[in-house]
């Protein structure tokens, strides 16, 4: 397999994969395509960047403060994703670019040693994949990951990973190493199991079933992973059986706990996935717009009656009812607090 390679800087800036100029922040940054069916059509921005940890501003409602992105940008080209917007922000759009050219920060091992050993630095929790997927599979080239958690491991920091990948059980020995010392907690997000809606809205995504068998393996290796089902797509995957479908699976996966989130669409995702609704669902874009209005989050009423129905199946399958034994280590905390029955705002997480 080979790597095509072009070094950009100030007196080259032409992107290899399309003769456009890149954005100021990009131009020193090489720029590879890889030559596989898996990598087909992307390009990766390899950039050094200045810093990794970033503070999580108040307003976004996220129940943590800091956060880790290696990458910027995501294969997995999940029609909904938040984070789209952000692609903007270095010239890029929100949608086709969003899934195709990713930025790649090459020194995130090294500069995350860096901030821990820092003595302005006071070990607080870390959240990993609540904006772009750490495990999409630039992971399997890049292996940032590795060096992320066994940074995290020997400095004794808390953290929590979020994923659609099935390349996180690749770092369980580092997981389990980690689990030993600080708190690990693990999610893996499924919201559904219907194939035909997953090969729709998460084309470059590990199957649901896959992700499922991921958390088995965790529960399985003595760590604790719960599933994040996010988002509940609206008249597509919110029906009396399907929320059981994915419940009973959920729970077969060994889930420690199930967490319901409701589809929202902010600026960027709203565009990209209301366009695909057009083509797709047509009928139900009158639906959407009643649904959601101009707002990205769907009306308190649905939230709360879908929420609802999440958690009564999952205590019908026995969704967290301990099993016998107990977890390694300190690897007890499965990620964010569950949010309490009685709260039915939409939590910020996907």
């Amino acid at each position: 397999m080979r790597w095509d390679s072009l070094r950009l800087d100030s007196s080259d800036d032409r992107d290899a994969a399309g003769g456009t100029t890149l954005p100021l922040i990009e131009r020193n940054a090489v720029a590879r395509t890889f030559d596989t069916p898996e990598f087909r059509g992307m390009t990766f921005y390899e950039i050094h960047a200045k810093s990794i940890v970033s503070e999580v501003p108040k307003s976004s409602r996220m129940m943590f403060r800091y956060t880790i992105n290696p990458y910027r940008g995501c294969q997995h080209s999940c029609r909904y994703c938040f984070a789209r917007n952000t692609h903007t922000y270095l010239d890029m759009d929100a949608g086709r670019d969003f899934d195709t050219r990713v930025v790649v920060k090459v020194n995130a091992p090294e500069l995350l040693r860096a901030k821990l050993a820092s003595p302005s630095w006071a070990g607080e929790h870390i959240a990993m994949g609540t904006n772009v997927d750490c495990y999409q599979r630039a992971e399997g080239r890049y292996k940032l990951m590795r060096g992320i958690i066994a940074a995290l491991r020997d400095a004794a920091n808390p953290f929590s990973i979020l994923t659609k990948g099935t390349l996180i059980t690749r770092d369980l020995d580092l997981l389990l190493s980690a689990a030993e010392v600080t708190d690990v907690g693990l999610n893996v997000s499924a919201a559904f199991v219907d194939k035909s809606l997953w090969r729709a809205i998460e084309p470059g995504t590990p199957a649901p079933e896959r992700r499922l068998e991921a958390c088995a393996a965790l529960n399985d290796a003595g760590l604790r992973c719960g599933v994040l089902m996010g988002p509940i797509v609206p008249y597509l995957s919110d029906s009396p059986a399907q929320l059981a479908a994915a419940v009973r699976t959920a729970a077969a996966a060994g889930a420690v706990h199930v967490t319901p989130i409701v589809l929202h669409l902010r600026p960027g995702a709203r565009e990209w996935f209301l366009g695909w609704l057009r083509e797709a669902h047509p009928e139900l874009v009158p639906r959407y717009a009643e649904l959601y209005g101009r707002g990205a989050y769907a009306r308190k009423d649905y939230q709360a009656r879908v929420t609802g129905q999440v958690r009564e199946l999952a205590d019908r399958f026995g969704v967290g009812r301990p099993e016998g034994g107990t977890p390694r280590g300190r690897g007890a905390a499965a990620g964010p607090p569950r949010p309490p029955a009685a709260r039915h705002e939409q939590l910020s997480l996907l």
